[in-house]
């Protein structure tokens, strides 16, 4: 998209899927990785600068099929990133929660 920056996340080894987060090009940001143990296939983390403070900006997937381990990366995702100024977003698939 003209005037905006991507960062994506594709599925690996599935057709289709995955996340994208579009940032507006006049705002400074930039991809970040997370601790190997927080890592989530469907998740893409990036820094959004402001003068002088961040913003860690998060777009989530979690399957209604997911492991538990890839529950727990993203439990110890949000963990990490809500030590700071963060928003995390996404589709998180937890229908029993209204």
């Amino acid at each position: 998209m003209t005037g905006y920056v991507m960062f994506r996340k594709d599925r690996l080894g599935r057709r289709g899927g995955g996340v994208i987060l579009y940032i507006k090009e006049s705002i400074q940001a930039y991809e970040i990785k997370l601790e190997k143990e927080a890592e989530c296939e469907e998740a893409v983390w990036c820094n959004i600068v402001t003068g002088n403070s961040t913003l860690t900006v998060g777009l989530v997937y979690r399957s209604p099929n997911i492991s538990m381990e890839e529950n727990d990366k993203i439990h110890n995702a949000i963990k990490d990133v809500s030590k700071r100024d963060c928003i995390i977003m996404g589709d998180f698939n937890h229908g029993h929660i209204q």
